[in-house]
């Protein structure tokens, strides 16, 4: 039943807002923690009849009292440009989030330190009809605040491990941020040297040497244009310093984290942490010294690596969002198959309901009313549904060597976004309520269940993955898939959607602390389910932190098909990679918007070809034409460009020639924690020169790649390192310590060889 409007509260306020990591809502007071000297802006979101809003202050050192008249407010430039994304189809879903209808703001005094405040809102609202006299409505709840300094007293700063950069903290840059409850965050400084460079905190796409920018490490659902937001799905509080004796840090937790890296002084790295509020807080930071292989090794030795996965996964990977039927896969694979485009894996977002993302669309069963998990042969799939055969299409797939990825979120749809229309009887309302009853929903503070605050699966329930029962008890409606259906892998999409810090898990974290590690837990349950089955863990994920190294595989995350686009997906994954994710890829030519013309997709397919994963998808469009597929035929007949097949069949059958080169090479990677993809640094740390040249990469030890990242570019040039090299299109020997240009029609990416592998490699170009 819909509510009235006078049913309804006349007035909201949340001191956290909604929590987005990068905008405010209109409920909240900003900043959440003020410091000395800051006045507060207090917001309110009022009901339709409300029409005048006053707030109560009182400094409690005093016991004075002022009544502080808000004014209805508007959303800030500031925060509409954080929830920029672009065309697309979850764009306004997007921008949307933050709307601030109803929203009143008022600014308080300045705070004093040491000074503790309460507040309260009151509200008028118009009176019943007839009535001239406006209603004062009952009081909000008291809300109490204090003004933080920052002082060099709070806590315990440790630094582990490497004697040589200990001296690196800068004497007297620890401060502490202490309000009158606790202490709220640290920070401290680190010295750069002139020619130092830092790379890494996770998967950065705007640059791979971070000096001289700020940033910080939250993991979050940025919608397209993460370089230009300097936001990222796989953040870890860690970065590689190169160009001297070679040094890395690594700030031991799960909690948000700043970084100034030479942005406001150029040669100070300024660190600041969240912490839990405490009186006395501790943090603590490894230091490594050495190569950037020795400061991963010793990053990985704490954090965990990749395992090997099957050479199959380094086979091209194919995919469409509206593929949504066994019928248009069968006719995309089929198409594969006549034009000689091997693939190794598909990936099929579209086959469930996507109300639990446990079950194939049109499928007949029995509701299980307690949230039992189904097996295979509870269902039944009619001849003319969707899906009218998973299992014969699963072995026919299989027995074309193509291996099945399905499609995961980790939340489950609740009458908010089904519709009040949804049988109270229906499966994904009974797997809600068994969730919440059997303690596997992720909890507010309160003890309530906590409804998605995000844009996408808005208040949908959310599985609460930390711990063992928890992901077992999630992954069991999914066996069957894996067991019976022979399923061989997990797209385990999502994972930013736990926002708040007050949040409660089962393994005893709060959300300041859980929500970053919330995409680790995702990726191990998948990946345990399927080891259960025995199967290799493969997952993959876009979503990450500390930790999900030893997880699958990953994505870049939603992009356009442009060539800037392209450009930050190349930075994405050489600072992915040195990270210690080895397993990385993107969509190839971008997933959203207008199709890309033949320049830009074949270029992309070239440079994608030397790169971990391979793979090309495309967003769905609501079924609206024109069609936005990826498949190279699709890009050809749509730019009336025949010879873009030709050009990607190429390229394909190049990648299986590969295979066992990449296997290998992943193999030692794991062995050595020298990156699969990894930036020249890694190799040639004392060589100033190339990071005059951050878009170039190597494929394993072997292949230096420089993919054209540039419309209409005829020739390229590449930085060649020290040592001896060959062009490997050409054949041509090659001095290193040189720039070489070379021309590049647009089915040609710059790659040159190490001369002593060319003997072995040589074979991999000649198709």
């Amino acid at each position: 039943m819909t509510p009235t409007t006078t049913s309804l509260p006349a007035l909201t306020h949340r001191p956290h807002g909604i929590e987005h990591p990068y905008a405010t809502s209109a409920d909240q007071r900003v900043p959440v923690t003020p410091e000395a000297g800051q006045s507060v802006r207090l917001g309110v979101v009022a009901r339709p009849d409300v029409t005048a809003v006053t707030c109560e202050w009182q400094d409690l050192s005093t016991g004075a009292t002022m009544l502080l008249t808000l004014a209805p407010a508007t959303a800030s430039a500031a925060d509409a440009a954080a929830l920029a994304g672009g065309d697309g189809h979850l764009a306004a879903a997007q921008a949307a989030q933050l709307e601030a209808d109803g929203g009143w703001s008022v600014d308080t005094p300045a705070l004093v330190a040491g000074t503790r405040y309460r507040y309260r809102f009151l509200a008028e609202a118009t009176g019943a009809e007839g009535e001239g006299t406006p209603r004062v409505e009952p009081p909000t709840p008291w809300f109490d605040v204090s003004a933080a300094e920052w002082s060099q007293e709070g806590g315990d700063l440790v630094l582990a491990g490497a004697e040589g950069s200990r001296s690196r903290l800068v004497p007297g840059s620890v401060e502490w941020l202490r309000d009158a409850d606790g202490v709220r965050r640290v920070r401290f400084a680190l010295r750069l040297d002139p020619h130092e460079h830092v790379v890494g905190f996770g998967e950065r796409y705007d640059a791979v040497d971070q000096r001289g920018s700020a940033l910080d490490a939250v993991v979050f659902e940025q919608y397209k244009s993460q370089a230009a937001h300097g936001r990222t799905y796989l953040p870890m509080p860690f970065a590689h310093v190169v160009g001297g004796a070679g040094w890395g840090f690594h700030v031991r937790t799960a909690r948000r984290t700043w970084y100034d890296v030479g942005a406001s002084q150029p040669d100070l790295l300024v660190v600041e942490a969240a912490l839990g509020g405490a009186p006395h807080e501790r943090l603590e930071v490894a230091l490594y010294d050495g190569a950037p292989d020795e400061v991963l090794r010793a990053f990985g030795d704490e954090v965990g690596r990749a395992e090997e996965l099957p050479a199959w996964v380094f086979r091209l990977w194919a995919s469409g969002n509206e593929w949504n039927t066994q019928r248009l896969v069968m006719e995309r694979m089929d198409s594969h198959q006549e034009l000689d485009i091997p693939v190794g894996a598909v990936v099929i977002e579209a086959w469930s309901d996507e109300e639990g993302i446990t079950i194939f669309r049109d499928a007949r069963y029995e509701v299980t009313p307690d949230g039992a998990p189904h097996g295979a042969d509870d269902f039944t799939y009619p001849p003319e549904g969707a899906w009218p055969d998973p299992r014969a299409m699963i072995d026919e797939l299989h027995a074309r060597g193509i291996k099945v990825i399905l499609w995961q979120i980790p939340l489950q749809k609740t009458e908010h976004d089904l519709g009040p229309d949804v049988p109270q009887d229906s499966q994904v309302l009974a797997d809600g309520r068994a969730m919440v009853a059997s303690g596997h929903a992720v909890r507010e503070a309160d003890g309530s269940a906590y409804h998605n605050r995000g844009w996408w699966f808005p208040q949908a329930l959310m599985a609460d993955l930390s711990t063992q029962e928890g992901r077992d008890w999630w992954t069991a409606k999914r066996r069957y898939l894996v067991a019976d259906l022979d399923v061989d892998g997990f797209k385990t999409d999502g994972g930013e959607h736990a926002w708040g810090h007050d949040l409660r898990y089962a393994d005893g974290r709060r959300g300041d602390e859980g929500n970053n590690l919330y995409p680790v837990h995702y990726a191990r349950a998948f990946g345990d389910l399927l080891r259960a089955h025995g199967k290799a863990p493969v997952t993959f994920s876009r979503a990450g932190f500390t930790g999900s190294q030893a997880h699958g595989l990953f994505w870049a995350g939603d992009e356009d098909s442009t060539w800037e686009a392209f450009r930050h997906s190349v930075t994405a994954g050489i600072t992915a990679s040195a990270c210690g994710i080895v397993y990385w890829g993107w969509d190839l030519a971008g997933f959203s918007g207008p199709v890309p013309d033949g320049e830009l997709y074949v270029r992309a397919a070239a440079a994608a070809t030397f790169m971990p994963v391979m793979q090309y998808h495309s967003e769905f469009n609501h079924h609206r034409l024109p069609l936005r597929d990826r498949t190279p035929w699709f890009v050809a007949e749509t730019h009336d460009d025949p010879a873009v097949v030709d050009e990607f069949r190429r390229y394909a059958h190049l990648r299986e020639r590969l295979v066992p080169y990449l296997a290998e090479q992943a193999a030692r990677t794991i062995a050595s924690d020298r990156p699969l993809m990894r930036g020249l640094f890694f190799d040639w740390p004392d060589d100033s020169a190339v990071w005059d040249w951050p878009g170039q990469f190597l494929l394993g030890d072997d292949l230096l790649v420089h993919p054209v990242t540039e419309p209409g570019a005829s020739t390229w040039t590449t930085y060649l390192p020290a040592g001896d090299w060959v062009d490997a299109w050409s054949g041509e020997a090659l001095a290193g310590g040189t720039t070489v240009e070379r021309p590049t029609p647009r089915d040609i990416v710059p790659v040159y060889c190490r001369a002593e592998r060319w003997a072995a490699l040589a074979p991999v170009f000649e198709g």
